[in-house]
């Protein structure tokens, strides 16, 4: 059966991490955590606070038990910043889980501006970044390697296909 599994989406708002992460649910389900939607929960109950880094702790305690539990886990997040990877790589590390990063990327700037300027929220209250807001969006370069996937040449099932190929590679390699 080999190890569970954590598999990070990341990237910029309106390159399709959400689509695909859902297609990946879709053809093997399991436990997913969407930033957005943790975040959006967290505004709700104290519409006053800044979330903050809440969103990403919260989602890493839930990530952890899941692990724990030996089931594989999606996470659905920009996941911006070099410090926020470290923390996924740590809770995968303490579960003795394996850790597929997937950062989904758009290159064809018109798309991008495309579907970030036609989406519509899908979490009650959210506010959706415009085109400027994602432009200026700390968003650092990541370092470690990982699953590119352009989602403006593949399709969401295809993207979701390598994805689930390279997790079952990972959860079945040794230690």
């Amino acid at each position: 059966m080999g190890r569970p599994v954590l598999i990070v989406v990341g990237g910029l708002p309106g390159v399709g991490k959400t689509t695909i992460a859902r297609e990946l649910l879709r053809r093997s389900p399991g436990p997913y955590l969407r930033i957005d939607t943790i975040e959006q929960a967290l505004l709700r109950a104290d519409p006053g606070r800044s979330v903050g880094a809440a969103g990403y702790a919260v989602a890493y305690a839930l990530a952890s038990s899941h692990l724990e539990l030996g089931l594989r886990v999606v996470v659905d997040g920009v996941n911006p910043l070099a410090i926020t990877r470290e923390s996924w790589q740590a809770v995968a590390a303490q579960a003795q889980a394996r850790m597929l990063e997937v950062e989904v990327i758009c290159p064809d700037a018109a798309e991008h501006r495309r579907r970030v300027e036609s989406r519509e929220p899908d979490i009650p209250q959210q506010v959706l970044p415009d085109w400027a807001a994602v432009l200026g969006h700390a968003y650092e370069r990541w370092e470690r390697p990982r699953l590119a996937i352009d989602s403006a040449r593949l399709s969401p099932a295809e993207a979701a296909e390598r994805v689930l190929e390279a997790a079952a590679r990972l959860a079945a390699s040794d230690p």
